[in-house]
């Protein structure tokens, strides 16, 4: 489970070093730039609801075969593409097995392990997945600077073949058979479908718009979207199966910390990519450079998850959210007036200490508002409403990587300083927009029985 949570947190993070390089060796523009980070996160929220519903069906340790080793041959095809169009299909692959290979583990441990062991066992998540966040993009950096066999950047994604065939291996050996399912199990395949049309007319429109203009193709597909929308809403409320229970959207709380969880992970995720191709494209810092200047933005977002899931939570409640999203605030700020003040010749050193708050106030936001989230849903709404948040938290960030390149891009011809300024003023004005829904969310993270 811990080497399928890696693989997708490295695969999901690598593109925000390697875009650059990728798109310029095969000739993709902007637009290859824009879709590499939104083509795997697209096809992982819109299926991840839908992954967790089929492992019920037909069983999770089958699942989790079929999906890692439907990940490790996307995966292999990404590091073999001789052109773009091949490579975005190969990233939406890639996220739509790993929808299905993620879902899994939760329940597969939950039934193998007892109680001590599972506290022990999902222990061991955050460090994992902290060191993944951090040495994807930094091994990412490394390995396209070191050009090893004249590869380039294809030994990032070639590398989970072997990472995958390890994993395949083990998981046959040692994963408990479950492989009956429950067939009654109903899966809203409508709904499904309605969401992925949603979430495909938005993001086609909006990147087809901000890179070859707004013309009548990109307005309908947002059109399409928003229509899409209307629908899926509708099939919610009432669908016998629906994805997402209808006693949660209409539950105030819940229903307040997904706009500000959707708001935040997309400002984030689109920011983190923008930094990194104003520091390899504005600042001219290679691939290795660029990954190493990011660090201090992750060690500080690993920080303050630890620190608001080692009691934080639990005691400040959605108090912790505002204070993450004044934090980030303060950080942007700094960044804008680093850039505003030096432009391009800004030094990567001078813009550390306002990526380590960028960091510690992500941290405590991405930690605290899906935990705070649940703090008035009832039992049984529980693993909906995770999964809701685990499916916004990548449609979110898909949007985001989408939305805020598209701003940097359109910007960027009066510069790339001006890129960058006004990126950070739209990730500024839409997180404050956001702060007035934290005070509509749960006091409380969800207590524990007995509490």
């Amino acid at each position: 489970m811990l080497l399928a949570d890696a693989i997708d947190v490295i695969d999901g993070t690598v593109t925000n070093i390697a875009a650059p390089t990728i798109a310029r060796e095969l000739n993709g523009g902007a637009s290859l730039i824009k879709w590499l980070g939104p083509a795997y996160m697209l096809a992982m929220g819109v299926l991840l609801l839908i992954g967790g519903r089929l492992g019920d069906k037909y069983g999770q340790r089958r699942l989790f075969l079929i999906g890692m080793g439907g990940f490790t041959l996307a995966s292999a095809v990404i590091g073999f593409s001789p052109d773009p169009v091949l490579l975005i299909a190969a990233r939406v692959a890639q996220g739509a097995f790993g929808a299905l290979l993620i879902p899994q583990g939760m329940a597969i441990m939950t039934k193998a392990f007892s109680r001590d062991m599972l506290a022990k066992a999902f222990g061991l998540f955050g460090p994992v997945l902290g060191i993944s966040s951090v040495g994807g993009p930094v091994l990412a950096g490394f390995i396209i600077d070191a050009d090893l066999f004249g590869l380039s950047w294809r030994p990032i994604f070639l590398a989970n073949i072997v990472l995958g065939v390890i994993g395949l291996v083990i998981a046959v050996k040692i994963l408990p058979r479950d492989d009956d399912g429950n067939r009654s199990t109903v899966v809203d395949g409508w709904g499904s479908g309605l969401l992925a049309v949603t979430m495909l007319g938005l993001l086609y429109g909006l990147i087809e718009g901000s890179t070859n203009g707004w013309s009548a193709v990109a307005v309908a597909s947002i059109a399409v979207g928003v229509l899409f929308f209307a629908a899926f809403a509708y099939r919610q409320r009432t669908a016998p199966h629906p994805l997402i229970k209808p006693s949660l959207l209409k539950n105030r709380g819940f229903t307040s910390a997904m706009v500000v969880g959707l708001v935040a992970f997309a400002a984030s995720t689109g920011l983190f990519f923008v930094l990194s191709l104003f520091l390899q494209e504005g600042l001219h810092a290679s691939p290795r450079t660029a990954s190493l200047g990011l660090v201090p933005l992750t060690l500080g977002l690993i920080a303050a998850s630890f620190a608001a899931m080692g009691g934080l939570v639990a005691k400040l409640g959605r108090r912790l959210v505002f204070i993450g999203l004044a934090v980030s605030l303060v950080g942007c700020g700094w960044v804008l007036a680093l850039v505003v003040h030096s432009g391009t010749n800004v030094s990567l050193w001078a813009l550390v200490p306002a990526f380590v708050v960028i960091g510690i106030g992500t941290g405590l936001c991405f930690t605290t508002i899906p935990t705070v989230a649940l703090g008035d849903a009832e039992p049984d709404e529980a693993g909906s409403a995770s999964g809701s948040l685990g499916s916004i938290q990548q449609l979110a960030s898909a949007i985001g990587s989408a939305a805020v390149t598209s701003v940097f891009f359109q910007a960027a011809t009066s510069g790339l300083d001006q890129a960058m300024k006004v990126t950070l003023i739209v990730v500024l004005a839409a997180t404050a927009l956001s702060i007035p829904f934290v005070a509509l969310m749960p006091r409380k993270a969800p207590q524990e029985p007995g509490h």
